[in-house]
């Protein structure tokens, strides 16, 4: 099973990233877990013009790939439990996570994905909702795999 999570994020925050990294290695005995990040100066120049372009950018940014079982985080999305959210690897081998940037989605970006949640109905920032992404991408796969950890 191969799972991405993308995100549009300019750097890194350290301590962040540590908890990330534990995770990335706690799930390799169940799948390959990747961390992409991508900014660039389309992104940087959309952003300082208004909500509308930067969402166009980060749709150009991600377009490239859409392949697979498509997972968009969004406010707006299903709100699932760790069991539902678990049935998501049951039925894909190829799962791809998307991060919205600081203005979030086009529309038309994610009618192009096959599915679209939210991770609470709290605002989180952009860094604790991808180590809560990567919380939860750990716990469904132990969910599937009957490990403890879950309990």
């Amino acid at each position: 099973m191969n799972i991405t999570v993308y995100a549009i994020e300019k750097s890194k925050n350290e301590a962040m990233q540590s908890v990330i990294k534990d995770y990335l290695k706690m799930t390799k005995r169940f799948a390959k877990l990747e961390d992409k990040s991508i900014f660039n100066k389309q992104i940087a120049l959309a952003q300082t013009k208004g909500d509308i372009e930067a969402k166009k950018s980060y749709s150009k940014a991600y377009e490239p790939f859409l392949n697979g079982f498509n997972v968009a985080l969004d406010v707006l999305g299903d709100e699932l439990d760790s069991f539902e959210f678990s049935e998501i690897f049951k039925q894909n081998s190829n799962v791809n996570f998307f991060i919205g940037g600081a203005f979030g989605f086009e529309k038309e970006f994610l009618k192009q994905t096959q599915k679209v949640i939210s991770l609470s109905r709290l605002t989180y920032a952009h860094k604790v909702a991808k180590v809560v992404l990567f919380e939860q991408i750990y716990r469904g796969l132990c969910i599937n795999a009957n490990h403890p950890y879950h309990k």
